[in-house]
């Protein structure tokens, strides 16, 4: 029996039902970061910290954006992630990149999902506040385990092995790092954009906007919110991961408040719960802070500020939202 045709004259079901198409225009962002490997190889340091911080901030889209799980303390999953390569590595246990990642990410899972197990049973600022006090309970726990963690100085000069055998990790001149950031961030968003336009993913949205009417149909709510939260922390765990590797270094800074606040603000630059926002928000994030913080070292968040200000005022979706609200006249004369 065939699939009923979505009819034409119905551009709301038009809209979902050809959302999850791959389009043209998606390979544009992949084609500039490639672009970028070759034509500024004198920064692909900061290009590394970028595409670290594209990961990170789509990690927490996915919970935040998608299963509006709102939460301020990402960054125990980065920072466990992080932590779980510097310790191994540190400690010769085990210097593999990419099977370090899968490690970090089922630690950081796991701190994920023992967590969500007791924080989803709440909502609101009580959850935010919880989320919060995880992150600060695990930095506390990497401060005074200083003899495994190095305390407050962490863990310097990690010996990462080269990858596949091969390419050296050299932190003066990172061009292996880049590549495989791009690479591991690559998979990841496919993963996620699968994800998120899955029947799982539809589901998340639908307890994102109306959790009642989702517990009326019979959806397991807390489970599918732990499910997410799970994976939305095993993805920011590979992230972490990546950072201590592309820097052969980790300390307390990938358990603090300013990790996850920037990650936050991050989304809201770009537009949570948009798939791209993440990468949007992440290069506006960090190409202002780059320049800001040149022009004016002692005022540059002053600027960002600013910005987000006019964004919260202006641009409630974040820079997406906005260019959705200025091409919204042309695209319904299109669907006329």
């Amino acid at each position: 029996m065939s699939a009923t045709p979505v009819r034409s004259d119905n551009p709301a079901a038009l809209a979902l039902a050809v959302r999850h198409r791959f389009r043209l225009a998606e390979t544009l962002p992949w084609l500039l970061a490639l672009a970028f490997y070759f034509a500024f190889p004198r920064y692909l340091g900061f290009g590394t910290e970028l595409l670290i911080t594209v990961l990170f901030a789509i990690s927490l889209d996915l919970a935040l954006g998608y299963a509006g799980i709102v939460t301020l303390g990402h960054a125990a999953f980065f920072g466990a992630g992080a932590y779980t390569v510097g310790m191994l590595a540190k400690h010769e246990i085990w210097t593999e990149p990419v099977s370090g990642l899968f490690i970090a990410a089922a630690v950081a899972g796991a701190v994920g999902f023992a967590s969500g197990l007791v924080l989803l049973r709440t909502t609101g600022l009580t959850l935010l506040m919880l989320t919060l006090c995880t992150m600060g309970l695990l930095e506390e726990i990497a401060n005074m385990a200083a003899e495994v963690t190095g305390g407050f100085d962490g863990l310097d000069s990690l010996p990462i092995k080269p990858l596949f055998g091969i390419f050296e990790f050299n932190p003066l001149y990172p061009y292996t790092q880049y590549l495989y950031v791009l690479g591991v961030l690559l998979v990841c968003f496919i993963f996620v954009r699968t994800l998120v336009y899955s029947p799982y993913g539809h589901s998340l949205t639908g307890m994102r906007e109306n959790t009642l009417r989702m517990h009326a149909v019979g959806a397991p709510v807390r489970m599918r919110l732990i499910v997410c939260y799970t994976i939305s922390a095993a993805i920011a765990g590979v992230a972490g991961a990546l950072w201590a590797q592309a820097n052969a270094y980790v300390n307390l800074s990938v358990l603090g408040l300013d990790r996850a606040a920037t990650v936050l603000i991050v989304l809201v630059l770009g537009g949570y719960g948009r798939l791209y926002g993440g990468i949007i928000g992440a290069v506006a994030y960090m190409v202002l802070a780059h320049f800001l913080s040149k022009a004016y070292p002692t005022a540059w968040q002053l600027g960002l500020g600013l910005l987000l200000v006019a964004i919260a005022l202006f641009a409630r979706g974040g820079i997406l939202g906005m260019v959705d609200n200025l091409t919204r006249p042309y695209k319904e004369r299109k669907a006329q």
